[in-house]
């Protein structure tokens, strides 16, 4: 199941395991089984410090896989065949079990080791999610660290039985202890706050006790990374603050307008940027939103769950989200039906009826991703036409399971027994009301700033985008802007880093100006 190249690449990692390795297969006479034995048996042979062993009928998911250390469990389990995105995480769990040590704070893993109680984790992923690695990767790393904590990452598609009788309709999604723990992206430092919560507001208090930064930047997406790098560079006390490192750009699977940069994908690109601002004298603080600025002498930053940072001169590059339909039954069945990303959600609805709301790029390129997949897709437009670029409208229209509708206005998501049945739209045309009888619903109607923490403080448009000028500047002196969160149109990523850039620079101009000495008069 490997190529050649992955398997010389995969032969040199292993090199770095100093424990025996045993990888406890459960399987039946099934395919997948056979499929998941070949690939055990194949990363066995590329080290001596790797066995494989077989058990049937037992009561684990089939087929399934425990990466033990021998005569140790560590629990640590895959239910499926971990390629695609969840191969890294296979590699990673290899190398942990193995003994070789994680790359995470020494503080991190202090806390993940005083852990006290029982913590059975269990996440439904998809192979083609990009969001699920860190999830899977950090429980497991939770699990391999503390015997206290077991995980189990469970491929949807393959147990999708088990998916539908639990009403699970988004990945990733996280249990513990048999009740929904989470879904969506979540980060090492975000699981700990959750089943730790006395730590992060310890975490959130020590903030306090820094010293005023003279360039503090609130959002660590491209247009934060981009500022921090030119503050950096000018010598001053620089400082991130983020809920999450690499902002949206996480969630963005294929990149392919990046100058320079023929293709890359989101996570990729979002750890290249952190690795750079690294290579600066640049605190990185992630895991902390923003809840509140004060403007003074001293801009402050007040953060969620207390604490707070002050600074000469603040940019503010909090970046945007999915915007939603705001219909009833949206946001109650959400994850039951209603997703936002069809890269990690698609295959959880493989043969079913699906709805596309958008007709711009972002939404004519999910119904042609997800036509592959499902049984039909119906995309709705509200204007009178796609607004999609030609070649990708061409596409779609050539698809023989496709339903396209433009003058639609989406009214109701309907649903039953807590997932999602169906969608009510208005033909704008006529004022006809339709109902579209499906099981998911991939919303695609751009994005929403996450400015909603500084209303009656910086001014902002009616869409609740940051007002600034040429030079980013906004209506509080010092406080600068940049990146999706602003006016600046076309919501790119190298328009954000260009924007973040010239943030900073005028960030520093503003230093320079605030500090230098006032002209003296001279009387004639």
């Amino acid at each position: 199941m490997l190529d050649a190249n992955l398997k010389q690449q995969l032969a040199t990692y292993l090199k770095n395991v100093t424990r025996p390795i045993d990888l406890v297969a459960q399987v039946d006479d099934g395919a997948g089984s056979a499929q998941m034995l070949a690939l055990l048996r194949e990363i066995a042979g590329l080290s001596d410090m790797i066995e494989v062993s077989e058990l049937r009928d037992g009561d684990a998911r089939t087929p399934s896989f425990a990466v033990t250390r021998r005569g140790e469990d560590t629990g640590v389990c895959f239910a499926g065949i971990p390629m695609g995105h969840e191969f890294t995480s296979l590699v990673l769990a290899l190398l942990q079990v193995g003994g070789h040590p994680p790359k995470v704070e020494p503080e991190l893993i202090e806390q993940i080791q005083s852990l006290d109680g029982d913590f059975e984790f269990v996440t439904y992923i998809s192979l083609s999610c990009q969001n699920c690695p860190e999830v899977v990767q950090a429980l497991n790393l939770m699990a391999v660290l503390n015997p206290n904590v077991r995980h189990a990452m469970v491929d949807g598609a393959l147990f999708q039985e088990e998916v539908e009788s639990m009403k699970i309709m988004a990945v990733p999604t996280v249990y513990l202890n048999g009740q929904e723990f989470g879904q969506g992206r979540m980060t090492l430092k975000e699981i700990l706050g959750k089943v730790d919560s006395g730590a992060q507001a310890k975490a959130a208090a020590k903030l306090a006790e820094k010293d005023p930064y003279d360039v503090l930047i609130v959002g660590g997406g491209p247009a934060g990374a981009a500022a921090a790098i030119y503050a950096a560079r000018k010598g001053v006390r620089t400082g991130v603050l983020s809920e999450r490192f690499g902002g949206q750009v996480m969630d963005t699977l294929a990149i392919e307008n990046f100058i320079s940069v023929k293709e890359t994908e989101g996570p990729k690109l979002a750890a290249a940027l952190e690795q750079h601002v690294k290579q600066y004298d640049v605190e990185i603080m992630d895991g902390f939103r923003a809840e509140a600025l004060v403007p003074g002498a001293m801009t402050e930053i007040k953060v969620a769950g207390g604490g707070s940072l002050k600074a000469k001169s603040v940019i503010i590059a909090t970046g945007a989200r999915w915007r939603e339909m705001n219909v009833p039954g949206e946001r109650e069945y959400r994850g039951k039906g209603v997703a936002y990303c069809p890269h990690c959600d698609g295959p959880l609805f493989k043969g079913k009826r699906v709805a596309v709301i958008g007709g711009g790029n972002s939404g004519v390129e999910a119904a042609i991703d997800l036509a592959g997949i499902v049984a039909h897709v119906t995309l709705l437009e509200f204007a009178d036409a796609l607004r999609a670029d030609a070649v990708l409208q061409a596409k779609l229209k050539s698809l023989p399971n496709v339903s396209i509708h433009t003058m639609a206005q989406s009214t109701e998501v309907t649903g039953a027994d807590g997932k999602v049945n169906g969608l009510t739209y208005t033909d704008r045309n006529t004022g006809e009301s339709h109902h579209v009888e499906l099981e998911g619903i991939f919303v695609q109607i751009g994005l929403l700033p996450n400015t909603d923490w500084l209303k009656g403080t910086v001014e902002l448009t009616r869409f609740g985008e940051i007002e600034v000028d040429p030079r980013c500047e906004t209506s509080l002196p010092g406080v600068f802007a940049a990146g999706d969160a602003t006016t600046v149109p076309y919501k790119q990523i190298i328009i954000a880093m260009g924007e973040g850039s010239k943030a900073a620079l005028s960030a520093f101009d503003h230093l320079i100006r605030s500090s230098a000495p006032a002209e003296v008069s001279v009387a004639a």
